[in-house]
């Protein structure tokens, strides 16, 4: 009886190392699907973006411009009767297929001829001659988050597989995790940092343009204009600086266009906004308005 048990015994510990064998059916069958759906999860990330949009549901037209022929001040603009507020535009030129980026304002004097009144700078960019008229499209622009896939995550490491220490290199010294500072030393060195914000994109006015509103709110930055050449537009924020305001020149870019902002200030307060805009009007940019950054 006891060679019978003993060989009952054997049999059965025999049909159970076979069913182990079978795919899926062993103890980490189950830990590797889940790992395989962990990566699956991880490696397809998105990421939000700000971009310049058109924006032909705010302002779009396709009409005839006209340069005079005269200087003009404040970079690159367009003006058209009705506009309410000012805005960044995007100016084409189909006949040969030139565009740029700049400011769309209103349009105070209804001279004979095209619509559009084209700034010197603009017409300049998109090839126009003085006097000439040229059919133009001009569209407004806005900032919108877009969704931007991110690089895909690093393979997760299947729990099934069993990894020899003999041929996996040291991790690098910058893999190390350093332990996280107290909340007090957290909180000091926060406070000790200034944050920062990135720049917007906002436009610029021409010299016939409606006044410009009354700076309000966080509106604390004086745009003088949008230049589509760096020394056009460093030139004009020097003659700021040597009328005793401070000014700044920022590089930026749309639509694959690189364009630069002038802006003066800030201004701490209301009394100060008035005094900075009194300065630059002097300095014959009369049309500038505030914004917020």
């Amino acid at each position: 009886m006891a060679i019978r048990s003993v060989s009952w015994v054997l049999a059965a510990g025999i049909v159970l190392a076979l069913a182990g064998c079978e795919e899926g059916a062993g103890p980490f069958g189950g830990l590797k699907a889940a790992g395989d759906g962990e990566a699956a999860a991880t490696s397809a990330t998105t990421r939000l973006v700000e971009r310049d949009v058109e924006a032909p549901q705010v302002f779009q037209v396709a009409e005839t411009g006209l340069w005079d022929g005269r200087p003009s001040l404040g970079g690159v603009w367009v003006a058209y009767p009705g506009v309410s507020d000012p805005e960044r535009v995007i100016i084409r030129n189909p006949a040969n297929g030139k565009f740029v980026i700049g400011a769309l304002f209103r349009r105070e004097r209804e001279n004979p001829g095209p619509k559009l009144q084209v700034s010197s700078d603009a017409a300049a960019t998109l090839g126009m001659l003085a006097g000439q008229p040229a059919q133009l499209s001009v569209t407004a622009l806005r900032r919108e988050e877009v969704a931007e896939e991110a690089p895909p995550a690093q393979p997760i490491l299947d729990s099934a597989e069993t990894v020899s220490t003999e041929t996996l290199a040291p991790a690098p010294a910058t893999a190390t995790i350093a332990p996280e500072a107290p909340p007090a030393t957290t909180a000091a060195a926060a406070a000790a940092k200034p944050e920062t914000r990135p720049a917007a994109r906002p436009a610029d006015r021409p010299k016939d343009a409606t006044p410009a509103p009354a700076a309000a709110g966080g509106r604390n930055l004086l745009q003088i204009g949008i230049f589509s050449v760096e020394a056009n537009a460093t030139r004009a924020a020097e003659q700021v600086k040597k009328a005793g305001a401070e000014a700044r020149v920022r590089k930026e870019e749309s639509q694959g266009k690189t364009f630069w902002r002038v802006l003066a200030g800030p201004a701490a307060s209301a009394a100060d906004r008035d005094a900075l805009l009194a300065k630059v009007k002097q300095l014959g940019y009369a049309d500038a308005y505030f914004v917020t950054r």
